[in-house]
């Protein structure tokens, strides 16, 4: 990975991403702590792999703070920024990562639970600690932020559609954000060709990658798509608060 952000530019900030012991949410933490910042690797399921990129990190001379949380659960969620406002007081950034909803054997309402009601709820606890100068940056696709006016494969349907809730539920607090400095940015990205969700969309509708690579032109990596998300933490929030990244050509209006 290169450097995306300049080095020591977040240096004594404190950075958290939900989700980010592997994938996107890896790839964004290292590259705040590849720029100086102290981070928070939040974790549902992976405890070793997150632990691992924690140690990697270290070397870099930042803090590192591993937390497991179920974030469909308030209280393991309440208990994750408690050790958060322990360890370092307070947070300057937040990138709401993780996301589901196409796992076997979860309840019918759970991609909503996730997408939309655990988000709110995440950013809710977090809030006393955000710093007045603080940023928030949701993690979305083009198939759930255009899902009103596109279709889109109907094995991602629920996932888009609840996505979508989250993205309008968070949007409703900015102005209670902006009151205090604090920024907030939807980064939405074309599919990401190496994650779960391509992977298991792949697997249910074989070609859909290769279909929408060539419909695109291209499409970004973990890794590419990751830096646009780091980035969106320090840039300059857009007027409509919305990043896309990669091509929208075939989408309609919101």
């Amino acid at each position: 990975m290169s450097q995306t952000l300049p080095s020591g530019s977040l240096s004594g900030k404190t950075a958290l991403v939900t989700g980010s012991s592997r994938g996107i949410g890896a790839d964004t933490v290292r590259y705040f702590a590849e720029a100086g910042a102290d981070v928070v690797i939040n974790f549902r399921n992976k405890a070793p792999r997150a632990e691992k990129l924690a140690a990697q990190l270290r070397e870099l001379g930042v803090e590192a703070l591993v937390v497991g949380a179920d974030l469909t659960d308030p209280e393991s969620v309440a208990a994750m920024f408690g050790e958060v406002e322990r360890t370092f007081g307070g947070l300057d950034i937040l990138v709401l990562n993780a996301s589901g909803g196409m796992e076997s054997g979860m309840a019918e309402d759970y991609a909503l639970l996730l997408n939309r009601d655990a988000q709110v709820n995440v950013l809710e606890t977090a809030l006393p600690l955000l710093n007045d100068d603080a940023r928030v940056v949701f993690v979305t696709s083009h198939q759930a932020h255009f899902i009103r006016s596109t279709p889109t494969m109907p094995e991602y349907e629920p996932v888009a559609l609840s996505k979508r809730a989250g993205e309008d539920a968070l949007r409703e607090r900015i102005p209670a954000l902006e009151e205090r400095g604090i920024g907030f940015t939807v980064v939405s990205g074309d599919m990401i060709e190496g994650t779960i969700t391509a992977t298991l969309l792949e697997r249910a509708n074989p070609g859909a990658i290769a279909a929408r690579r060539d419909d695109a032109g291209k499409l970004y990596n973990v890794a590419e798509f990751a830096a646009e998300v780091a980035r969106a933490a320090v840039d300059p929030v857009p007027a409509d608060n919305t990043r896309l990244v990669g091509d929208t050509g075939s989408f309609g209006g919101e």
